[in-house]
């Protein structure tokens, strides 16, 4: 057949329901409705052909017909998107997963919606459509995307975004102008303050904009100068104008039961007769470039020299800023509560306000290092004196802790008292924060250490490779303020690194010490200090000291190749009777009696435990404790990952693991990556599946262990022989297998997982073993 007939042949309707279809789906616009009420199986013909703006709109009626959109948006994946989704297996909506993707991809300019006609419909506003799908966003380089989603024609996109958007994560950021820092900041204070944004993440910073990373903190942490201190497009936050008539009427009768003095009463009346132009200027001086002419305020000095300015209100009746006036807002300030001394640099920034028409761009970066500014002056002695007092004390309690890094801090009266916090209003903050490949210096830890001592919303702090060493100190010490909060919700911390400055056993007790009411631990690190020359391993003082009782549930610990002392790891387990999981990582076994010693404190001490995990923890010598481990009754889950299980041993050994865990009920999950199974032995493994079995296994992970096609085909079909002498009833519903050989014969891996998933669940990856292994030759 030519070309041409072909080409033909293949625009040739197939039937008449499908030239229907097709006449059909171009005139959505005018029969959508008779459309929905279709039988479910003309409806399920029609949907393929739809638009991605009908289908998403089709949703109510497919489900009222019985019908999944599932398999189009997965197909409409395929064809847009060209990538494998990570974790594809984990994906339950495939709808919401386009849209999200596809909103993010529309915003940074990577998606073309004339590439393909189903994204080219007249009546789709993609950011406008997708917006209510997402629930992470990231932001990337000079945060385009962040003005872009400012913009005035993407007005409701922003709500919709403030009602679904969970994540919100910055990477790769560089530095950026005054405008875009103002975008960035009215977007986080909708998303934030007035959203739904319960995470922020950070990621591959190499060299951080400080201003710009402290700016993104100390929102997230809820405070900005003032609750009208924002605007968009020339018409004040109505939220935070609704707040400001509350606050502003309790404010005042609080002053007046307090009895303010006349120069705070006569600071407060000029406050309250400024006019909106006036305080446009007040907020311009610290975001914007022209401002309107400079304030002359008694009150100016005051309040700027807060952390952040009292929230503020609009006195009712006052008109809006004119529309040439963007970017600007109403603030009124209302009388502080308390007289404060001056900061600092007060008088710095007000002569700046009077100098002339254009704003300093160093107003911003003066507010938000007013969190962390050395205080000379006396500010706030009390507050001061006391949380020094309460550093000492920590300090001096931890064994082998202290915070040498900065020898000013106690100076200043300790990294969590720097400057209070109390005075500033606080708007909605995040739960979760998370750092990732962000170098912190010491500035910076303080800052964060002042933020986080009164952060009370916040559950989970993940710092991943910040370069703290000693500046660690000052982080716990802003945790250890916030937990003596009474509203603390603070419950998982994660620290990893390059190098450990400290032991991580002597790391770990003084977190605990600090942090009883943690339930997650995690502490990871690559190497000792590189400095550290010939210090002892350990504190002597740190297995000897008493940790509280903790709430520990989930400990996690990546030794920097130091040597497991289970007597350092005794108070902690002493201290956790909650722990559930404990993972192990890269730690070495001094001498071979020490395993044993772990396991029996290990039953002694933490009788919830559940999963317990080693991994790059050399256990060839330990075969007898491995077997008693999977004999365990209180045991759910064992992980021995790359911990060369079969590097010394006999085929007996492998049967007696077989045995036992056939006999052991309550095992649900075993996992032995990285330890060279082979075929032979992964065959032997379907063993525990026999029909006099008693196992409750669900899991197994044979991942990284040698497996070849014919090899994993020779395992499925002995697993099928078990499952029909079992009359079909099997508990095991997951297998993974990544990174094997499977791409050594693609006909006969792909029969064998085609048969394993009739069984279970299977997860495996297009892994390249000869690539692999060529890259392993390249660095031996």
């Amino acid at each position: 057949r030519s070309a041409p007939e072909a080409a033909m042949a293949a625009e040739r309707p197939r039937s008449l329901f499908a030239l229907s279809a097709a006449a059909v789906s171009r005139s959505m616009a005018t029969l959508e409705r008779d459309v929905w009420a279709l039988p479910g199986h003309l409806l399920r013909g029609l949907l393929p052909l739809l638009t991605v703006f009908h289908l998403e709109r089709a949703e109510n009626a497919a489900r009222r017909a019985g019908l999944s959109t599932q398999p189009i948006w997965r197909k409409l994946w395929d064809d847009v998107m060209k990538t494998r989704p990570p974790n594809s297996e984990n994906i339950t909506c495939w709808r919401k997963k386009f849209l999200e993707t596809f909103f993010s991809n529309v915003l940074h300019g990577v998606l073309d919606v004339s590439s393909d006609w189903r994204l080219n419909d007249r009546h789709f506003s993609p950011l406008l459509h997708s917006s209510p799908h997402v629930s992470q966003l990231t932001l990337c380089n000079m945060l385009q995307g962040a003005v872009e989603l400012t913009a005035e024609h993407n007005h409701k996109v922003l709500e919709n975004l403030a009602g679904s958007l969970r994540i919100l994560k910055f990477q790769h950021l560089l530095s950026c102008d005054q405008s875009i820092r103002h975008s960035l900041v009215l977007l986080l204070h909708r998303l934030i303050h007035h959203g739904s944004v319960s995470q922020v993440s950070m990621y591959s910073w190499p060299v951080p904009d400080t201003v710009l990373l402290v700016l993104i903190l100390t929102m997230s942490a809820g405070f900005w100068r003032s609750g009208n201190a924002l605007a968009y497009h020339s018409s004040p936050c109505g939220l935070c104008r609704e707040e400001d008539k509350a606050q502003s009427q309790e404010s005042a009768q609080e002053g007046a039961e307090r009895g303010c003095n006349a120069e705070q009463e006569r600071s407060g009346g000029e406050n309250q007769k400024r006019s909106p132009k006036e305080a446009d200027a007040y907020m311009n001086s610290v975001l914007s470039g022209p401002r309107s002419p400079p304030l002359q305020n008694p009150a100016c000095e005051e309040t700027s020299s807060e952390v952040s300015c009292g929230h503020t209100s609009i006195q009712e009746g006052s008109s809006p800023c004119s529309s040439s006036e963007q970017l600007s807002c109403h603030p009124i300030p209302r009388k502080t509560r308390r007289r404060l001394k001056p900061a600092v640099g007060r008088k710095r920034r007000c002569l700046r306000r009077s100098r002339g028409h254009y704003a300093d761009p160093e107003d911003l970066y003066d507010f938000v290092f007013t969190v962390a500014r050395e205080d000379n002056s006396g500010l706030l002695d009390k507050t001061r004196t006391t949380e020094e007092e309460n550093t000492e004390n920590w300090t001096s309690s931890s064994p082998g802790f202290s915070c040498t890094g900065h020898a000013g801090c106690k100076k200043r009266g300790g990294p969590a008292g720097i400057l209070s916090l109390k005075a500033a209003h606080r708007f909605r903050s995040v739960s979760t924060l998370e750092l990732f490949s962000i170098p912190l210096t010491g500035e910076t830890c303080r800052i964060l250490s002042n933020l986080l001592s009164s952060w009370v919303s916040l559950e989970n702090l993940v710092l991943s490779y910040n370069g703290l060493n000693a500046n660690i100190s000052c982080i716990l010490s802003g945790l250890r303020a916030l937990s003596r909060h009474p509203e603390c919700r603070f419950r998982v911390l994660r620290v990893s690194d390059m190098f450990s400055h400290m032991p991580c056993m002597e790391l770990i007790c003084c977190i605990l010490s600090a942090l009883p009411q943690l339930h997650t631990l995690s502490v990871s690190f690559d190497l000792k200090n590189q400095l550290e020359g010939g210090r002892p391993e350990v504190n002597p003082s740190c297995s000897e000291a008493e940790i509280p009782e903790s709430c520990l549930e989930v400990l996690e610990i990546r030794f920097p190749r130091e040597p497991l002392h289970t007597v350092f790891l005794l108070p902690v387990l002493k201290a956790s009777k909650s722990l559930q999981q404990l993972s192990l990582d890269s730690a070495t076994l001094p001498c071979p009696q020490e395993l044993g010693f772990l396991l029996e404190v290990l039953k002694e001490c933490t009788p919830n435990l559940k999963k317990l995990s080693f991994h790059d923890v050399n256990l060839a010598e330990h075969q007898k404790e491995v077997l008693l481990l999977l004999q365990d009754p209180g045991l759910e889950e064992i992980t021995f990952s790359f911990c060369r299980l079969f590097e010394s041993s006999t085929a007996e050994f492998l049967s007696e693991i077989i045995n036992i865990v056939k006999r052991n009920a309550s095992l649900k999950s075993l996992k032995l990556p990285g330890n060279r199974l082979g075929n032979q032995r992964l065959v032997a493994l379907a063993d525990i599946f026999s029909e006099d079995s008693s196992s409750s296994l669900c899991q197994l992970d044979v991942s990284s262990n040698c497996i070849k096609p014919d090899g994993l085909l020779e395992f499925t079909k002995k697993l099928e022989g078990h499952i029909q002498q079992r009359g079909g009833q099997l508990p095991f519903t997951h297998l993974r297998l990544f990174q094997n050989w499977l791409d050594q014969d693609a006909e006969t891996a792909q029969e064998a997982l085609r048969r394993l998933k009739a069984v279970c669940s299977v997860v495996n990856d297009a892994w390249d073993s000869s690539q692999a292994f060529a890259d392993y030759i390249s660095v031996m």
